[in-house]
């Protein structure tokens, strides 16, 4: 069951909020043979400015979003669905991650650990700071509620790219050292396709799939907001990401990051639906 999510955590309108629409115009739907739950219409963040008390830009609007997203995405999986939520950047995860148990395993695939909050993000961005939100160490404007949503020792951060930045390393302390961490490095000297089948086969209870599109290298997609080098390439992707957005456990997907509004001539939209036709469907 496809839904839209189409939230820009800037409060700029950036190309991630046409994202959805471009994927369906694509053929994603059809390639998928999915049926449709249409978008969240309250996934939307229209208040550019950074709040002066936590840090994050459209915190108000954050929370609205969140609760949205994470009412339908309950709403499915109580369904018996297996919703791929479609961003928007990965702010909507908060918002997902209410809907799921605790207990929830989370395969958290992106270039960048998302670990800052609102003191240390340079942006203000809830982007920044979502996989932190989460795990009960960002702010809690960006969500509305208290705690963590889901234990770090079930969250396995794959395919980051270690910056050496002063904001890297001042992200990549703040990371819960209960988190698994499998950097781009490590992961491909491992086998991207051997982390993914073991993820998949070795743990218990449900998971959710949390796929940021600049964890591929922007040789293959540059159409990301922020793009890293050094990244998966698509071989790479598919050989991780199959196996575990197969799984019997999944719960669901979340894909993040498409700056539509890179891709005037749609061909690295195709390309991202062809993927996703691959790693879910054969």
């Amino acid at each position: 069951m496809i839904v839209d999510a189409p939230l820009d955590s800037s409060g700029s309108g950036r190309g991630e909020e046409r994202a959805p629409s471009a994927l369906r115009r694509a053929g994603l739907r059809d390639a998928l043979g999915s049926d449709d739950d249409g978008p969240i219409a309250e996934a939307r963040l229209r208040d550019p400015h950074r709040e002066p008390a936590s840090g994050v830009i459209g915190a108000d609007d954050l929370v609205r979003a969140g609760a949205a997203i994470s009412a339908r995405v309950g709403a499915l999986i109580a369904d018996g669905h297996r919703p791929l939520v479609l961003g928007g950047d990965c702010a909507i995860l908060p918002g997902i991650c209410r809907a799921l148990p605790r207990t929830t395993e989370l395969w958290f695939v992106d270039a960048h650990p998302d670990f800052l909050d609102g003191a240390t993000s340079p942006t203000g961005e809830a982007a920044d700071m979502d996989l932190s939100v989460v795990t009960g160490h960002g702010p809690t404007a960006a969500i509305g509620v208290d705690g963590a949503l889901l234990d770090p020792a079930r969250v396995h951060l794959l395919g980051h790219r270690p910056g050496t930045d002063e904001s890297s390393r001042v992200e990549a302390s703040r990371i819960d050292p209960a988190i698994h961490q499998v950097p781009a490095p490590d992961l491909l000297r491992l086998g991207a396709g051997a982390v993914g089948a073991s993820l998949a086969a070795d743990g218990d209870g449900p998971a959710w799939l949390h796929l940021d599109l600049d964890v591929v290298d922007p040789r293959d997609l540059p159409v990301v907001t922020y793009p890293e080098p050094d990244g998966l390439r698509w071989p790479d992707l598919v050989a991780l990401v199959t196996p575990l957005a197969r799984a019997d456990r999944l719960l669901g997907m979340s894909v993040t990051d498409l700056n539509a509004d890179e891709d005037p001539d749609g061909r690295h939209t195709q390309r991202v639906v062809e993927v996703l036709a691959q790693m879910l469907d054969g």
